[in-house]
């Protein structure tokens, strides 16, 4: 069946607006709250570690949620998007009617709720959309479908309110606002696949994590987007303060994403030739290479640092299409309707996220590092926020490269299906 028959781009769609939600927030939310309301780094990588914490209990319920809501799968997917997107236009468009970080835990704790409730029960039922396309194959067909509209859901998220500036004196509040236009787009879109989903009964997380391989998948997950994490934390900072490029935060941001989109297919192709294990360490050691470079630049490297966004954003593409992939894979192997492993997912993922704003937002403020400084900060701010944002990463891969060299997924994964990205 065709793409179109299968109703892929309407998956495509729905990923990207959650994709939208994710990422991006790290991005933005932290700078934007210190430059408009004057909120500390540390308070804000405080609540971002609270809300992880968390996730400890909620990512879990919510799984079983997503299980006993099957028979209701259609309404409760529409009231979690509503949530999103209401919680987005109060955290960017509303002035706080609080106390500002109280605001910002408030509506982040409402916003990453529903988008850990829609993620669940959205690669839930993918695994039974991609079973009933049959087998291997549909499950690297929807992964590139589903991947490939999250990093261009992504690239559009990470650029648009710096696009907007020049055009609006809110770019933030249209944002969020473009983004609840999203939502009903996404939710329209998919309107009919949960209802073909019908209910989901799972079996807990006992499958899962008795099961040695995903336990394995899981741990290289947390590894491998750690460094991801890391950098997206510090992003705008580097640029601004390091570089000096104030104002060219938008486009590198977009050459990064472009890239990481453009490279999703051309992972496929290569783990086709080569394997899904080679492949992923091909993608790892090309990060490795490209943040190893970031650490040797200065004031005035940004033309150097758009080139290391590219092959940056390249190897984030092999993390973001193949290792999804093959957990998904597993999980129809073990547990083929168990929502419950998509919570643990979305828990290694956003757990890294909290992890560097709790840890390197405190250390940069205690550095004496100051955002919004482009000239002028202390050598010692600079030294650290190089340290983090390009030596850290390196360390953190190699760590996820070794566990992988150790993993024994080839068997379980036929390469041949891989060709199809």
């Amino acid at each position: 069946m065709t793409a179109r028959a299968d109703n892929l781009p309407s998956y495509a769609i729905f990923a990207g607006v959650l994709a939208a939600a994710g990422l991006p927030i790290y991005i933005h939310a932290p700078k934007y709250f210190v430059d408009e309301y004057g909120v500390s780094l540390a308070a804000l990588g405080a609540v971002l570690f609270g809300l992880r914490l968390l996730d400890v209990v909620q990512d879990p319920a919510l799984g079983w949620l997503s299980r006993r809501f099957g028979a209701w799968r259609k309404s409760s997917v529409t009231l979690a998007g509503l949530v999103m997107a209401l919680s987005m236009i109060g955290l960017f468009a509303i002035a706080p009617p609080i106390a500002p970080v109280a605001w910002f835990a408030l509506t982040l704790a409402l916003l990453f709720s529903a988008f850990s409730f829609l993620t669940i029960t959205f690669y839930a039922q993918g695994v039974q959309k991609a079973d009933r396309m049959g087998g291997g194959d549909g499950h690297v067909r929807l992964a590139t479908w589903r991947e490939s509209g999250a990093l261009i859901g992504v690239s559009l998220a990470a650029v648009l309110p710096v696009a907007l500036m020049p055009l609006t004196g809110t770019p933030f509040a249209m944002f969020a606002l473009l983004f609840a236009g999203g939502v009903l787009v996404a939710l329209f879109a998919m309107r009919s696949e949960w209802r073909a989903g019908g209910a989901v009964d799972g079996v807990g997380f006992g499958p899962i994590l008795s099961d040695p391989l995903a336990r394995r998948l899981l741990l290289i997950a947390l590894l491998n987007a750690t460094p991801v994490a890391v950098t997206s934390t510090l992003f705008l900072f580097f640029v601004e303060s390091r570089l000096g490029a104030a104002g060219w935060e938008g486009p590198l941001l977009l050459l990064f994403f472009l890239a990481a989109a453009a490279s999703a297919p051309v992972w496929g192709r290569i783990a086709g030739q080569i394997g899904a294990k080679r492949a992923l360490l091909a993608g790892m050691a090309l990060a490795i290479a490209s943040f190893g470079c970031a650490a040797f630049l200065g004031t005035g490297d940004t033309l150097a640092f758009a080139v290391i966004c590219i092959a940056s954003g390249a190897a984030l593409g092999a993390d973001m299409t193949l290792l999804p992939a093959i957990f998904a894979r597993r999980m129809s192997d073990i547990a083929p309707e168990a929502a419950e492993g998509f919570g643990l997912w979305s828990f290694v993922s956003k757990f890294t996220l909290a992890f560097a704003a709790v840890t390197l937002l405190p250390l940069l403020e205690v550095s004496g590092f100051e955002p919004g400084t482009t000239t002028g900060a202390s050598e010692e701010a600079l030294i650290t926020l190089t340290l983090m944002y390009a030596v850290l990463p390196c360390v953190l891969k190699l760590v996820a490269m070794a566990l992988l060299a150790q993993t024994p997924i080839e068997h379980s994964y036929a390469d041949p299906a891989l060709q199809e990205t």
